[in-house]
Order: C-alpha cells, then structure tokens, then sequence
C-alpha cells in the first residue's frame, strides 16, 4: 500500500500528462515506465561504481565492470541525475529523444545484472510520446522523488499507475481486477518451488500478484513493516532459500503486444523479479512449439490466466497439439485446452471463461467440458455477476478451477452475487462481498476431500455453494453452468378470498365517487 503522499504525487503527474495532450493511460504507463528505467538504470551504475571506489580505497583489487554509461561528458549526460539537470525544456526532449532513449537499445548486460537483456530489448524501441517540455520536466522531478530504493514499496506504486487503465484493447483484452486476481491465486496457492505462468499476460497482473502473494506469505514477524500510514509491507523475507528460482526460472509470461510486454517485464522488475521469462509470443500459434518447445507442454505447476474471449482464428495458424483436444476457432476454447497442454500433470490451473464456455451447444464446447470433465479433474466453477469486468465489457464470466489428469468425481459450484464493488460503471467499493467466504469455503471443501470426511455441508443445492456429482453433469451433457443445478427456493404466497378482494374494491371505488361529488358541491 501506498502512503498518501506518493499516492497524490502520482495523481498530479497524471493530471499533467492529461493536460499536457498524453491522454491515453497505458502511454502515460509506458513513458513513465521510460523514465523510471533509466533512474535505475543510473542507480545500478551509481551502486557499482560506489563497490568498486570502495574496494581501491581499502586497498583492494577493484572488481572491473561494464559500464552502461560512457565515461565521456556525452556519456554521463544520458543518466538520470545528470539529463534532469537540463533546464532548457525544448533542449530536454530533444536529449531524451535522440540520445536518451535511443541508448536502452546499445546497453550490454551481465550475467548477474539486476535488469537483463529480455528487459533491455523491450525497452530497446522506446519512443517519446511528450511534446510539452513542462510536463516532461515534471514527469522526471516526480520519478526522481519516488522511493524506488524500498523494494516494498516499487510494486505497489507500479500497481497503482496500472489500476487506471480504463480501456480495453483491440484484441478483446483488459485490466483483471486485483481483487478478482488475489482470489484466483488464494484459490490454487502458489507455492515459492514452482514455476507459474501466464499465456495472455497484459500487464502481468497475475504474475506480480503471485509474487505479492509469496512476500505476505512468506514474511517473518520482523518482515513485515508499517508506514506512516499505517499500510503493511511484506519483505517477504523467509523466501531466501527461492530467491533464485523466483528471480530466473519461476516466472512466465507469453503476449503479442509490444506495449504490453514492456509494461509486464517492468511491473515484474519492480515487484523484485528481474528475471521474470516475458515473451512475445501469440499463445495459440503453431509456431509456439518451435520457439518454446519446453514450455508448450508439461511444463508448469500453476497457469493463471484471463484470456481474451472475443474473436476466432484460423484453424490454420493454430497449435495442433490444442486442436487435438478441441476443434473449433473460438479463443476462449482454444485457451482452456492450450493451459491443460501446459500444465504438468498435477498442475493446476485457475482460468477465467465467459459464461458460454459452460453450456454452449456446439460441438466444440460439449467435447472440451468432456475432456475437461473426463480426462483432468474439474476442481470448481465459481460464478461471477456481470458486472465485476465494468467498465471494459459486462459480459457473465466464471472462474474454472481444473487440475491436469485424473478425472472428476465432483464439481463444487459457488454463486458469487457481490465482489465488494458496485455492478455498475462506477465500481464504488460496497459492504457486500463473497469472495473471502469463496476462498474459506473452497479450502475447507478440499480439505474435507483430503481427509475423506463427509460432504454433507455442500449437498443443499440451495445455498450459495455445493457439489454435483459427475454423472449428472455427463447427463446434462456436461453443462456446467450453476443454474442448471442450483435449486431455488419458492415461497408461499397467501391471498386473501376473492370475494374479500372484491368487497374492498367496492368500498374504494365508492370512496373515490363519494370524493368526486364533494368536489363537485364546490364548484
């Protein structure tokens, strides 16, 4: 969390970049998130300049470095500490322009730098979209006030830019809601061992959540620390002995948007995962088996993922290895097969789907539920009202919990009606909210699984959650859509006699023409 005052900072530099004529959000991200990389990487030169000054001064022999920045007088004006200091606004862009940006595409990294090469690639085509030398100034004062030294601190103020993208992109995809993201990762627990992955990453949403989940999970009564706010920051500090794993290998993304890939591998070096694996690469192609052969198939332990629903492809160009599974060119099928490819055996996954994925008709939606049903085993289907994607799309969605292989004795329904935020455009923040009581009852639903007891507290149809058995989804032709089992409740209407109800007219109607002679001896 955020202290106020950095929290307004933000929110004034917005405004500027608004008034200044940046109006589109995920620019206003992309050219702070320019700027922001070059203070570190100016910090990260500062750090191994101060080593290597320190070890001459006692003496020793000084560690050599490469260095990102030439020690020329042109050199040392592309770091942040130095180009701020350019007081001419016109001259300021130009600099950052021609020179500045320009050389994120000739930095060479190490083997043990904190950014690597992925991160420098994506920022390699940086282009500076300002033309208001006021707003450009401002921009870089904010950025150099911002405690990006608290490695607590990085992620959430990144989090923050992104909570105000309020567009969709052309591609069907947008913001999933945090909440929404933290009740996904509560739900298949992530553990610091495994490796994770998101096939239509965005802005890496699920991915920094994951990582946020492990520091508040993995913190020490001594890691966690509290601001001048009273806000809670996890360290994260007994995930030491993972830091590697975390750092290098744990973390996968795959998107086709340039944008989006530099926002996704900044929002991951931010949240402390400077080696988080993002990738540009369309998920469902076929040439998804030549550039990640590993990754394709039986590779990750979690996939947490909110596809984009809209559009089709041709079959053409799709994965054959998913067309195995389902033949059709709609998207949100394609994707559900694509994560069961995925996964490990054991793996499983947390899934976002429109609610047509649960009991379309077709040929190709029947034989996915089948194989999902039959050959893996379906965990849960948690339905969510309509409104929890406002103000992108108000499309009905539910969220598949599945793990790969096995197969499904029972499915466990839950009927979210709040998620704590108004249904509307708006999103106010409202008392109502299911989504805690989702994790708690889920958890004690496997729990009770596990240690074979009784499931009587999820035979009554009527409550919010329960289970249905797999032979009456595979006679519903494995619809999986909660109405099709949740039992509703109708009670009794009692109605007075209808010569009662008449009797009473006539008295009314009488009154009224006893009234309307009154008023008509005053006239």
């Amino acid at each position: 969390m955020l202290t106020g005052k950095i929290r307004n900072e933000i929110d004034q530099l917005w405004e500027k970049f608004w008034t200044g004529g940046v109006t589109n959000p995920l620019t206003v991200i992309e050219q702070i998130s320019y700027l922001m990389f070059a203070r570190m990487l100016d910090e990260k030169e500062t750090q191994k300049e101060n080593t290597y000054n320190t070890q001459v001064a006692l003496g020793q022999t000084p560690t050599p470095f490469k260095r990102i920045f030439p020690e020329t007088e042109e050199g040392q004006l592309l770091r942040f500490q130095n180009f701020g200091s350019i007081n001419k606004g016109d001259e300021l862009l130009k600099h950052l322009r021609d020179n500045v940006f320009p050389h994120f595409g000739q930095i060479e990294t190490e083997a043990n730098d904190s950014i690597n090469a992925d991160m420098v690639a994506f920022m390699a085509d940086a282009d500076l979209a300002v033309r208001n030398p006021a707003v450009l100034q401002s921009a870089i004062k904010m950025i150099e006030k911002l405690p990006l030294d608290q490695s607590d601190v990085k992620g959430d103020i990144y989090e923050y830019l992104l909570s105000k993208l309020t567009t969709a992109g052309i591609n069907g995809q947008f913001r999933t809601p945090r909440h929404i993201i933290d009740t996904m990762i509560a739900l298949v627990e992530p553990k610091p061992t495994e490796v994770v992955a998101d096939p239509s990453c965005g802005t890496a949403g699920f991915l920094a959540r994951t990582m946020e989940y492990l520091n508040r999970k993995y913190s020490s009564e001594f890691g966690v620390l509290t601001d001048e706010d009273g806000n809670k920051h996890y360290t994260g500090d007994k995930l030491t002995p993972y830091r590697d794993h975390i750092e290098q290998k744990m973390f996968w993304g795959f998107d086709f948007d340039d944008t989006m890939l530099r926002v996704s591998a900044m929002n991951m070096l931010l949240h402390g995962v400077p080696g988080a694996n993002i990738h540009y690469q369309d998920s469902l192609n076929k040439n998804m088996q030549q550039h990640f052969p590993e990754q394709v198939e039986d590779f990750f332990d979690v996939v947490l993922a909110n596809p984009p629903f809209k559009g089709s492809l041709d079959s053409e160009g799709v994965n054959p290895k998913i067309l195995d599974h389902v033949k059709t060119k709609k998207t949100e099928l394609l994707f559900v097969a694509h994560i069961l490819n995925m996964l490990n055996v054991g793996g499983r996954s947390a899934t976002v789907v429109p609610d047509g994925v649960l009991f379309g008709s077709s040929k190709a939606h029947v034989e996915l539920r089948k194989f999902l049903l039959e050959n893996n085993q379906l965990e849960a289907v948690i339905s969510l009202p309509s409104g929890v994607f406002k103000p992108y799309a108000g499309v009905s969605t539910a969220i598949l919990i599945f793990t790969k292989g096995g197969d499904t004795e029972k499915v466990w329904f839950y009927d979210v009606e709040a998620d704590g935020f108004s249904l509307d455009d708006k999103r106010v923040k409202i008392d109502s909210d299911d989504l805690p009581n989702v994790i708690e009852q889920y958890h004690a639903y496997q729990q009770a699984i596990q240690n074979n007891k009784p499931l009587d507290k999820w035979k009554d149809k009527t409550k919010k959650s329960f289970f249905v058995d797999f032979k009456d989804i595979k006679a519903s032709k494995y619809d999986l859509s909660l109405n099709r089992y949740k039992e509703l409740v109708y009670e009794a209407e009692e109605y007075e006699e209808p010569q009662i109800i008449l009797k009473k007219l006539v008295t009314l109607e009488n009154e009224i023409l006893d009234d309307l002679k009154a008023l008509e001896d005053m006239l």
